[in-house]
């Protein structure tokens, strides 16, 4: 089976009447690029990839379609019968671009699924169980309507709650936390900056939140900033923005600087590489999400199948964008979070297939 065909697709994601705000800006919509590969057999393969804008990241979505472009003609004629050959071929095509080069990864872990008849989940060393824990994210806001939220996402059934701070003055960050454990007692609480905070700020909001049993996301911008005041904290730190690659989580683990993971699919090149980094944080006891920066029913697929092979007592949850977004690519079957939880597909490979004509026409084919 060798690849004879990829289709490039842009698609805007526009929210469901809402602002998402992070400590680095606030978004109405999304910029996502589909991929399609289909083989000589005649089967297709589905990936996606969604940077959040152009700077919450090194990522941005013209630089995936422009990285495809250059990408894709040589991935015609490949084999398509191993990701990790498919992955060294693109290292060969590409130098850097890890979020665009996931998009092909997710795609040809899709094509094999469906040309053996396995879930992507078994593909990856097989599921654990076929629902997953959801959690959700609570974009930064007033303190009073955080809370408000953060006590009706838990009446839903959500597990987990994500707290999103930073890009005001740090008070107010910390008032909102405080609000929203008052609201919920929830035990299970991420505060997750996006690298906005201080090092003194970061310090201050876990000595005045020392009573509060939450994890701090991500509260500076570079590892060595976390390294640097990690003794005087009083909570666990995970790291999220910091993971670009397996190299920068090994180096994390070897170094301490962290207690878990907030991991990222297409930030790290896909699902091989995520698969690497779970086996990873399961030799060192690491629990970690599996997410995505944004996306539709795609990548909500792959999240959910990488969730499933977790070891339970280390999946942190995996974030979906689906309760921030109306529609659904596949709206046969549909990835969506019920009452805090999320069904693994059931067909091969992903379990997904978008509707005809749902993409439109590519902006880029090649054969």
């Amino acid at each position: 089976m060798r690849i004879a065909e990829v289709h490039v697709y842009q698609k805007d994601r526009p929210l469901s009447g809402a602002v998402y705000r992070m400590s680095e800006g606030a978004y109405t919509a999304m910029d996502s690029t589909i991929v399609e590969i289909v083989s000589d057999t005649g089967v297709s393969g589905w990936g996606e990839t969604c940077p959040v804008g152009p700077t919450y990241a090194p990522s941005h979505a013209l630089g995936a379609r422009a990285a495809l472009q250059q990408m894709a003609p040589g991935l015609i004629g490949r084999p398509a019968t191993g990701p990790l050959a498919i992955q060294r071929a693109l290292h060969g095509l590409l130098n850097g671009h890890a979020y665009a080069k996931a998009a092909i990864d997710i795609a040809v872990h899709d094509l094999l699924g469906k040309a053996h008849g396995l879930r992507v989940c078994d593909l990856l060393g097989g599921a654990t169980s076929d629902r997953v824990d959801a959690y959700y994210s609570l974009t930064v806001g007033e303190p009073d309507d955080v809370a408000r939220t953060a006590a009706e996402k838990i009446a839903e059934g959500y597990p987990r709650l994500q707290v999103k701070i930073g890009g005001r003055p740090v008070d107010v960050d910390i008032e909102t936390v405080r609000k929203v454990w008052e609201a919920t007692g929830l035990t299970r609480l991420a505060v997750d900056a996006n690298r906005a905070l201080t090092s003194r700020d970061a310090l201050r909001l876990s000595r005045e939140c020392a009573d509060i049993p939450l994890v701090l996301e991500q509260p500076c911008n570079t590892m060595e900033e976390i390294a640097a005041i990690r003794g005087q904290l009083h909570h666990a730190v995970y790291l999220d923005e910091n993971t670009e690659s397996v190299g920068h989580v090994l180096r994390a683990i070897s170094l301490g600087v962290c207690d878990g993971f907030g991991l990222k699919v297409t930030r790290l090149g896909g699902l091989g590489a995520m698969a690497t980094v779970r086996d990873l944080c399961e030799a060192r006891s690491l629990p970690h999400t599996c997410d995505d920066s944004w996306g539709g029913d795609i990548i909500a697929a792959a999240c959910a199948h990488l969730g499933a092979t977790v070891h339970p007592r280390l999946l942190e949850g995996v974030w979906l964008a689906e309760p921030f977004m109306d529609g659904h690519d596949d709206s046969t079957n549909p990835v969506r979070v019920e009452k805090g939880r999320i069904s693994v597909p059931t067909g091969p490979g992903l379990g997904v297939v978008p509707d005809e004509g749902v993409f439109g026409a590519p902006v880029a084919s090649f054969a």
